[in-house]
Formats: structure tokens, sequence, C-alpha cells
């Protein structure tokens, strides 16, 4: 296997940990919220949550392509194939992350997303950081 595959294998790995980070990141936050779990109020683990989902909706709007699917389109032309014929785990990863819908739909969701993620954050604030003594 070339080192081109793995390096493309690696990068739709992170993708579809990135896309699961943002989705499953949420809903640890509604359950912690539930069972009151003082860590889903961190501070900084909801910043970024929030950040990760507000860099994918501006992508979206300023059709700007997502910086790890064009890594892995070029890795992937290096190696000498294309996204179907990717290894398992890259098949696998792909399938997760990429749907074969409109553009548009998906800038609907990941604004509606964001526009959770961003109440969730109104209606149930994280915690600010307690300034060092």
């Amino acid at each position: 296997m070339s080192t081109y595959r793995c390096l493309a294998d690696l990068v739709v790995a992170l993708h579809a940990g990135y896309v699961l980070a943002v989705v499953l990141g949420l809903v640890a936050i509604y359950v912690g919220l539930a069972l009151r779990w003082g860590w889903v109020r961190n501070f900084w683990f909801r910043t970024l949550h929030f950040l990760m989902i507000v860099v994918v909706v501006l992508e979206s709007y300023l059709g700007v392509p997502c910086p790890l699917t064009t890594l892995e389109d070029y890795l992937r032309a290096q190696a000498g194939e294309t996204v179907s014929e990717a290894s398992f785990v890259g098949r696998w990863a792909n399938a997760i992350t990429f749907w074969d819908i409109p553009e548009w739909v998906l800038t609907i969701v990941y604004s509606v997303f964001a526009a959770v993620v961003l109440a969730t954050l109104v209606l149930a604030p994280p915690r600010w950081p307690r300034p060092r003594r």
C-alpha cells in the first residue's frame, strides 16, 4: 500500500472524526445537561465545539471547498486512485462523512445545526474559566 493511500485514509478518518465530534458533541452536551455532568459546561469544550460548526457553515456559505476533502483528493490522485478505489477504512469513513445530496441542502442542514448549537450556548451557557491566582 502506498504512503499516499495511507495518508489519504488518515485524512478521511480525521474528517469523519471531525463530523462525529460535532454531532456527538451536541448529543453529549444534551445528555450531560440532563445528567448534570459538569464537564459539558466547560468553556473551552463548548467554544471549540461551536467554532467547529461555524467553520463548516462559513465554508458552505462562501463556497470554499473543505480543506480535508481537497487534501484527500490530492493524496488519492498522488496514489493513482479515486475515492471509490480507497481502502476499506477510506471507503467506510467516506460513507459516514459524505452524502450524495445537493450542496444547498447541506448548507441548510449545517446552518440549522449551528443555530441549535448557538441556542444551546445561550440556553445552557458554559462556565467561564476562573482566573488563575
